[in-house]
């Protein structure tokens, strides 16, 4: 699994992110986000319907950018949370 691209999709593009989408987790692969949700396990279910897991990035964009921390999800997919 190597996510080096969504990580530098969400970091080249995460001003114009927390704009739209703060308090929410995104869903990124292939440089494009794929869906917007609520809460994790919605955002893993819903996109590991169409792509395998470890394809996509599920990031939570904190609306205080101070509290931004990474941390490895049990499935093995980049989560943020603040």
């Amino acid at each position: 699994m190597n996510l080096e691209k969504e990580q530098a999709f969400y970091e080249a593009n995460k001003v114009e992110l927390r704009s739209k989408y703060a308090g929410k987790r995104v869903v990124i692969a292939s440089n494009k986000i794929l869906g917007v949700y609520d809460s994790d396990r919605e955002a893993m279910q819903e996109t590991a319907k169409t792509l395998p897991r470890g394809s996509f990035m599920v990031k939570y964009i904190p609306e205080n950018p101070q509290k931004e921390k990474i941390r490895l999800s049990p499935v093995g997919n980049i989560v943020a949370y603040g």
